[in-house]
């Protein structure tokens, strides 16, 4: 019974991949390439380091900090079990559209990612427009990475399912631990701690630029393909 659902799943995603993959043309995948990338890890790590050495928020930090931490832990070690191999590794038709992913299929980071946050801004800003566009924007990153030939559709599905359930457990389990384990180091400084305001030592230069070093590494790995790409293209000429 088990063997006989997950065929037809497979079967499924198959269909749809080879509809989907390329759809729209050039313009619409450069434009959903771009969205895409609202859907990496990038976003969640700029905003720690935001929220924990620039504007310090520990409320903030906690949960952003905690969603982040549960994707670790559950998606990265399904990935390993499941061992499913991307689309373009399994179906010749398939082209991949971006720079080729190098972990395994099974579910995908973006979903989880853009299901988690959507849901943590929305309760965090109380807005039913930041809700509707974070759902709007989910499904479209959803859809690209189908699109572009990364993912099969139920990769998207379950990624978004495990972002619902990650978001949760963050927010009730995770955030309140972290919360205590930062007071507690809190409690340990002798100097005073101004929450949700700029962190006074930005006014040194060696701070700011331990920042900036830190933004710049993010920014490094997240475009690493890419400027190795280029830098290949420069030889080549």
């Amino acid at each position: 019974m088990t063997a006989k659902f997950i065929s037809k799943i497979e079967d499924w995603d198959r269909t749809i991949i080879l509809r989907l993959n390329g759809f729209g043309g050039k313009l619409f995948t450069v434009i959903l390439r771009g969205l895409s990338f609202l859907g990496r890890e990038t976003i969640w790590i700029c905003l720690m380091i935001y929220f924990f050495f620039i504007w310090y928020d520990p409320l903030l930090f906690s949960q952003i900090s905690s969603t982040f931490l549960i994707g670790v832990l559950t998606i990265a070690p399904i990935k390993k079990i499941v061992n499913r191999a991307r689309p373009f590794e399994n179906l010749k038709q398939i082209q991949v559209l971006e720079p080729k992913p190098t972990s395994r299929s099974f579910p995908s980071w973006h979903a989880y990612n853009l299901v988690s946050q959507g849901l943590l801004f929305s309760m965090l800003l109380d807005s039913i427009f930041i809700s509707i566009t974070f759902f709007i924007i989910a499904l479209l990153v959803g859809f690209s990475r189908v699109q572009l030939g990364s993912h099969y559709p139920s990769d998207v599905i379950f990624g978004g399912i495990i972002g619902v359930f990650g978001y949760l457990v963050a927010i009730s389990i995770v955030t309140p631990i972290l919360q205590l384990i930062i007071g507690f180091f809190e409690n340990l400084l002798v100097m005073e701690i101004a929450h949700q305001a700029f962190s006074p030592l930005l006014r040194y230069f060696w701070y700011s630029l331990i920042i900036f070093l830190a933004y710049l590494a993010v920014l490094y790995i997240a475009f690493y393909k890419r400027i190795k790409k280029y830098i290949k293209k420069l030889e080549n000429k």
